[in-house]
């Protein structure tokens, strides 16, 4: 092969190999090479899963490469606790024990094989891993240590032959207590908690299996269902109330320094607060508005998109201690400007000018103001340097990152030492200790919860029990706290304050939804949708999630797939929503492609994303994919029976009849009555009549009666 021939890539590459091969193949070589066939092709099965391709397999190692590191090393750990649960059914002497590396680095591609230094390191750093371990290079560990909540140790550098440099190690913890100690964590994580607590909350294990994996019964009449789900709004353009409407876009940030983006965010988030006072404007809430941030957009698009017939847009200059900030008013039905202003002031007028810009706005809307209604703003406190830290706490806070959460702390706790009587700063560190118990990031989560509950407790008592928001947050914390009646009081009387908020109403569904009152809190997301057409997706997960628990599975299947659409980063928890929702309505192709995706994205997945997916696979046909995922069902969940039964029945229609007569035995162990009428009454298998026959004949075959 010619210099010019050679084709290097950047790759991933993982290395495995068994521990003690040598020893397996004198004692047993025959039993040993049955086994080591059996691994490969789930090595390979799981390597294509992840994206990847073995290139290699010589003897016991497997070398294989991947695109992203990210899907190295996810595929690493589902490689060995799949085995780890396949090595359980062996004798302690016959148990194959994979070591693991996983590199990032420089190789030769010839064909399809691969050569150079990328692999060598990461055959050098297998090695070094424990028996059912893995370790990564330091390559790996710096592109996926924000990426993935492995938990890592740092084993030293080690040396390489005919590398000069020492190579960084990291070993990834296998033990499921160790885990995730030093994960950094994201914004979907919020949503698989509030899928955790589901769990909590609701009945016991079998009912969960019951809900994703049962029959799907005619729909029940639900009364307050009468309207259809929402629509994307890519589909059909929100109609325009007779109203006034309006949405406030983000203020640009010009001042040339980042460091004041939270000023003309904490601007926009005032405007539009002060504006949702008045009843008679429909305001679209935060979170669909900023998702035109930095974005270049029409005004007609955003009319279409929210349902609104005014745009209010602007500018923030910010140099020392002085303020530019230009704001207009459009009509975007007929593209007239209605208002525009430029102010130039001292940032220490920084309330009046809100003020003003709000004023303007409802009297260009044509809104009479009440006499209570003149102070509009309303900031809380008269300390601009307290409530320029709660805006700029916000600010950190909206980022969803441990880092960025201790800044909002520090903010918050200066903000209270400069005003103790500022109702928004006690709300602000509030929520603080909540996403910071919520999230994994202290170790002691239930202290923090307390802390919240008293903050918000704090900040109704300095409102005079008029402040909406801190009755919601308030009923949110005792939710997560199992303190049913208490979060459903704290939460009626937020509502009762300002029941128009989109915010209150997402959040006392968010409350409802916690407490496993699916039906009840559907409609309170639906409002909440209105004025929030573009809301955070775990909203619509909790929607799509409610439909699915009150049987409603094209609803669900709608807002799900909006869900995943507007999310740039889904969540694995979203996905497997989805997933679910084409599983009820027996879809079982479309369902396969978003749970394999959501368990490449938890390294730890709940059972029933395994669950779904074992049996997607066996609906299809794919009776040897779906093997080892219920195998690594019943290793999670050991008296599953209708696992039990599933992997009875691929296991004989994939022809393994000596394993599906074991796997039959196992069936009686947990039931020593069940018999195939049984099976074929039961209603969790809802197969059509032909597909059931020859699920039953498999039994059959078996040995089941």
């Amino acid at each position: 092969m010619t210099t010019k021939d050679v084709k290097r890539k950047l790759r991933a590459i993982l290395s495995a190999d068994v521990q003690g091969y040598s020893r397996l193949m004198g004692d047993d070589e025959v039993g040993t090479v049955r086994t080591i066939t059996e691994y490969r092709e789930t090595l390979t099965s799981l390597v294509n899963q992840y994206n990847g391709r073995v290139v290699d397999s010589p003897g016991d190692n497997v070398l294989a490469v991947f695109g992203s590191v990210v899907d190295a090393a996810q595929c690493a750990v589902e490689i060995q606790n799949i085995l780890k649960a396949k090595n359980e059914e062996l004798p302690e002497n016959r148990k194959m024990i994979f070591r693991i590396g996983v590199n990032l680095g420089d190789v030769i591609q010839e064909g399809d094989r691969i050569y150079g230094d990328g692999v060598n390191i990461a055959a050098r750093i297998e090695s070094l891993a424990d028996g059912g371990g893995i370790c990564i290079s330091g390559t790996a560990y710096d592109q996926i240590k924000n990426k993935l909540a492995l938990g890592y140790d740092y084993l030293g550098e080690h040396s390489v032959k005919n590398i000069s440099e020492p190579v960084r190690v990291y070993k990834v913890p296998m033990d499921p207590k160790d885990v995730g100690k030093k994960r950094a964590a994201k914004p979907w994580k919020k949503a698989a908690i509030a899928a955790a607590v589901i769990l909590i909350l609701g009945a016991a294990a079998f009912a969960v299996w019951n809900f994703y994996l049962g029959p799907t019964p005619p729909p029940p009449e639900v009364a307050s269902e009468k309207t259809p789900a929402p629509k994307s709004p890519d589909e059909t353009p929100l109609p325009v109330p007779a109203e006034p409407s309006i949405a406030v876009l983000p203020f640009a940030n010009i001042s040339g320094d980042p460091k004041e983006e939270y000023l003309s965010d904490g601007i926009t988030e005032q405007i539009i607060t002060a504006l949702s006072k008045v009843p008679q404007v429909l305001v679209i809430a935060r979170n669909s508005v900023f998702t035109y941030k930095g974005k270049p957009v029409m005004v007609q698009q955003v009319s279409e998109e929210l349902g609104v017939r005014y745009v209010l847009e602007g500018s923030v200059q910010k140099s020392a201690n002085r303020l530019r900030i230009t704001a207009q008013l459009i009509d975007a039905q007929t593209g007239n400007h209605l208002w525009s202003e430029r102010y130039d002031r001292d940032l220490k007028d920084l309330f009046a000018l809100q003020d003003d810009i709000t004023k303007n706005v409802i009297m260009a809307l044509q809104v009479k103001l009440t006499q209570g209604q003149v102070a509009l703003v309303g900031v809380g406190t008269d300390n601009l340097e307290a409530y320029l830290k709660v805006i700029k706490g916000q600010y950190h806070q909206w980022r969803y990152n441990k880092n960025d959460n201790e800044i909002s702390v520090q903010l918050a706790k200066e903000a209270i030492e400069l005003d103790p009587g500022y109702t928004s700063a006690y709300l602000l560190l509030a929520w603080n200790y909540y996403l910071e118990a919520g999230w994994g990031w202290v170790d002691t989560p239930w202290q923090s919860y307390e802390k919240a509950i008293e903050l918000a407790k704090k900040a109704i008592s300095l409102s005079g029990g008029q402040e909406a928001g801190a009755y919601m947050a308030l009923s949110n914390f005792y939710a997560r706290t199992h303190q049913s009646e208490e979060a459903l009081a704290a939460g009626k009387k937020g509502l009762s304050l300002d029941p128009a908020s989109s915010t209150v109403n997402s959040v006392y569904g968010n409350m409802l939804y916690h407490l496993g009152n699916f039906g009840e809190a559907i409609p309170f997301f639906k409002k909440a949708i209105r004025k929030d057409p573009k809301p955070p997706s775990w909203v619509l997960n909790q929607l799509g999630s409610s439909y699915l628990r009150m049987r409603q599975f094209k609803e669900a299947n709608q807002v799900l797939k909006e869900a995943i659409r507007i999310d740039p980063e889904p969540t694995s928890w979203g996905l497997a929503l989805l997933g679910a929702s084409y599983y009820r309505m027996d879809k079982f192709k479309e369902a396969i492609p978003f749970l394999e995706k959501a368990i490449r994205i938890d390294p730890t997945p709940p059972s029933w994303y395994l669950d779904l997916l074992g049996n997607s696979y066996y609906k299809t046909g794919k009776f040897n994919d779906a093997i080892p995922v219920l195998k690594q069902v019943i290793n999670l969940w050991s008296d599953n029976l209708e696992a039990h039964v599933s992997l009875a029945a691929a296991y004989s229609l994939a022809g393994r009849m000596e394993d599906a007569r074991a796997q039959a035995e196992e069936v009686l162990k947990i039931n020593p009555k069940i018999t195939l009428e049984d099976i074929s009454k039961d209603g969790y298998y809802n197969y059509k009549k032909a597909d059931k026959e020859r699920f039953i004949n498999a039994l059959r075959k078996a040995g089941l009666k």
